[in-house]
């Protein structure tokens, strides 16, 4: 797989694949900007190399139709905001408009595209629409690990009509975990909170076969006894011993268990919250956690839209070794499912700089 030291970029389109789909505010605001802020080191390391950027990404669920309020423009303010330089807005993402607004840009140039899934073709993984969008660019880089295991046009066909690689955050993504899964520090603890065990249960299976301990929360618990759910090394699982008004926190009980757990590890995995967070006096649980791995100082690996959303508020992000974009597809790539969006990566014979060099 190609990384961004693998171009010579000068004058060259570059499509960036982004993950854009933040939340935002009942006024069209940027909530939270975690996932825009770790695409700023790919796009500064392209203005460095002179390249002109074309960036596309999603928001949303538009289900193939234009909704006014999943439009782009508000997280083009944000990152524009990020970098310090202005960025321009496509009315689309293909099309005669897109073509000659991206022709027409000099060295250093950014050009934002609309949201790809205003097009069903996007879901679909159409190669019509693929085609479109090669149409616009001369190299295509990935940077978008959270939408790496959706088969969709932009993350699958496009990388193999361009020369193709990885942007910075999915080449860090990629390592990271890799680390956590095939060459980890003992102990091992893999902490998973939230709920719905029927997703969530072939990745404990999965991460039980090298963790020392897997920590749970009360909700996976209760489905576990409820749906009569078998795990494969029920030896490894550690449950919570006591909870706070119906299980919308855990205990003081647990918090004491779970941080005993959690300090003689050298290697933590975190996904998931252990209470009803979004509500103050259901949060002291998961805050406890997220010190104790603080003060464990062992290689951290955080990851989860919930979980990544409540340390930032604490201003905590900074604290662990590695905090994921991914919540599904961080899952399904330490499972080893397949990951459209890699794939298509490896499988593309990219040109390197020699060979633009050449050109």
């Amino acid at each position: 797989m190609k990384t961004l030291n693998d171009f010579d970029f000068r004058g060259k389109r570059v499509l960036l694949r982004c993950d854009l789909d933040v939340s935002l505010d009942e006024q069209g605001n940027v909530l939270e900007d975690f996932r825009i802020e770790k695409t700023v080191p790919t796009i500064k390391y392209l203005i460095e190399n002179e390249a002109r950027i074309v960036l596309i990404g999603h928001l949303g669920r538009p289900a193939g139709q234009v909704v006014e309020n999943l439009r782009l423009n508000p997280v083009r303010i944000k990152l524009s905001q990020l970098l310090g330089l202005p960025i321009a807005m496509a009315l689309d993402c293909i099309g005669p408009e897109a073509e000659k607004m991206a022709n027409e840009m000099k060295v250093g140039d950014i050009l934002m595209l609309e949201n790809l899934r205003f097009h069903k073709e996007e879901e679909e993984n159409d190669e019509g629409f693929a085609k479109a969008l090669a149409k616009l660019g001369d190299i295509y880089i990935n940077d978008a690990f959270a939408t790496c295991h959706r088969k969709h046009a932009s993350i699958a066909a496009l990388a193999k009509l361009l020369p193709a690689g990885a942007g910075f955050l999915l080449e860090e993504e990629i390592k990271a975990l890799e680390k956590m899964m095939e060459n980890p520090e003992k102990p091992l603890v893999a902490i998973i909170g939230g709920k719905k065990i029927e997703t969530k249960a072939k990745f404990i299976n999965k991460i039980s076969e090298i963790a020392d301990f897997v920590l749970i929360s009360g909700l996976l618990k209760k489905e576990i006894d409820e749906k009569g759910t078998i795990l494969s090394h029920v030896e490894k699982i550690v449950q919570p011993i006591d909870e706070k008004e119906g299980g919308k926190d855990i205990g003081y009980g647990t918090v004491k268990l779970f941080r005993e757990k959690i300090k003689i590890a050298k290697t933590i995995f975190w996904n998931g919250p252990f209470g009803k967070i979004e509500d103050e006096r259901f949060a002291d649980g998961t805050k406890d956690i997220a010190e104790a791995i603080i003060e464990s100082k062992a290689f951290s690996v955080v990851g989860g839209g919930e979980t990544v959303e409540f340390i930032n508020k604490l201003n905590l992000i900074s604290k662990f070794n590695h905090v994921s974009t991914g919540g599904g597809a961080m899952l399904a790539f330490l499972v080893g499912e397949e990951m459209p969006g890699i794939e298509a990566l490896k499988w593309h014979p990219s040109s390197t700089k020699q060979a633009f060099s050449d050109q």
